[in-house]
This record gives C-alpha cells, sequence and structure tokens, in this order.
C-alpha cells in the first residue's frame, strides 16, 4: 500500500447506532493530544440554583448521550466538513442560522 494510492473507506454502522443520538448542544474541549466533543441531552427543565459563591443561577441538568475523540489533524477537516454541510443545508431550505 502506498500513501498515493487513492482511499476507498469501507464503513460499517451497526443496526443499533442507526438511530442515531439527540442532542441539544455539544461542548467541545481538548489535550495536547486529542479532541473532545460531547454531545449533551437535557435531562430535566432547567430550575432556580445557587452557585459554590451563593449567587442565584439557572441549573441545566444534562447528560452526555455521546462522546466523541478525533486527533487535531482531523478538526480541520471536521470544520471544513460542515461549513460545507451548512451551506447545503441554507441553500436547500433558504433558511440562515448565523450572522
Amino acid at each position: 500500500m502506498t500513501d498515493d494510492a487513492p482511499r476507498q473507506f469501507e464503513i460499517d454502522l451497526p443496526p443499533d447506532v442507526v438511530p442515531g443520538s439527540y442532542a441539544d448542544f455539544a461542548n467541545v474541549w481538548h489535550t495536547p493530544d486529542v479532541f473532545v466533543m460531547d454531545f449533551v441531552s437535557l435531562a430535566r427543565p432547567p430550575q432556580a440554583g445557587v452557585d459554590a459563591e451563593g449567587n442565584a443561577v439557572t441549573v441545566v441538568p444534562g447528560r452526555v448521550v455521546q462522546r466523541v475523540r478525533i486527533p487535531p489533524q482531523q478538526v480541520f477537516e471536521l470544520a471544513k466538513a460542515l461549513t460545507q454541510q451548512l451551506e447545503f443545508w441554507e441553500q436547500e431550505t433558504g433558511r440562515r442560522t448565523g450572522t
């Protein structure tokens, strides 16, 4: 196998993964070696609470439904793919979500 040969990915999608998981938002963080995306679904309605200093806050309980780890090199490819798909979505739906 040479690095110059075109790649053809054969990706298996197990039946239990086909439905996917709904997430209300994603939290992204990193270490020197990996980027981590935690996809979070709201667990219960927000409720009043207080923080460690006694200040009033709204507590939003959530649960990680999926954690995805990718190498830093793939972050650029992911950003490009998301931008491209968002542009396609905007063209197809006539909707805009950003500025």
